[in-house]
């Protein structure tokens, strides 16, 4: 039960992210279908990243870590880019309107889950149970973001989106350096 327990105070550490992104992106106001979408990969590759991390485990620890900030820098850093293009199209366009867009967000937004799983690969042999918690837990921070984001954007108009971006950069800065 206190594994569980763990588990679950981990997955909602491991949501924030998924739910902080969600809110910029529900800004763009995604269809109920988009939403729903982007919500299941994020929980598919919340289970399918740690156990992954837990399965390599040690053998490629050192060289992700190295690695592992540079690439999140970039994905957060094309994520800006993108939602800059869009913001500065004149006419109602929205980010994330392809597949491979909503697999590269919630592939930003689990990376983090790769190295808990390798981190847990020092303890734990089975994260069956730890995906299925970390996967339920950031389908529903997403959506919940994206909800929630499609408000503010309601309220906010433009202004929610230029923050978004904003948020964005820093989070890519903050991973280069």
């Amino acid at each position: 039960m206190s594994s569980i327990l763990l588990y679950f105070f981990m997955a909602v550490g491991l949501s924030m992210d998924a739910f902080s992104l969600a809110i910029l992106y529900g800004t763009n106001n995604l269809d109920k279908k988009k939403c729903i979408i982007l919500s299941l990969f994020v929980g598919l590759l919340h289970f399918v990243m740690p156990n992954l991390g837990n399965v390599l485990g040690q053998k490629f620890l050192h060289g992700f870590i190295l690695y592992g900030h540079l690439i999140m820098g970039i994905v957060f850093l094309i994520l800006a880019i993108q939602m800059i293009l869009s913001f500065k199209d004149e006419k109602k366009s929205q980010c994330l309107t392809s597949y491979f867009e909503l697999f590269l967000f919630a592939l930003a937004v689990s990376i983090d889950s790769f190295t808990v799983g390798m981190a847990l690969s020092l303890e734990e042999h089975n994260l069956i149970i730890g995906g299925i918690i970390f996967s339920i837990t950031s389908s529903i921070f997403t959506l919940l973001g994206l909800i929630f984001g499609k408000f503010l954007s309601n309220k906010t108009g433009d202004i929610g989106k230029l923050v978004g971006i904003i948020i964005l950069v820093m989070l890519s800065l903050k991973y280069f350096f």
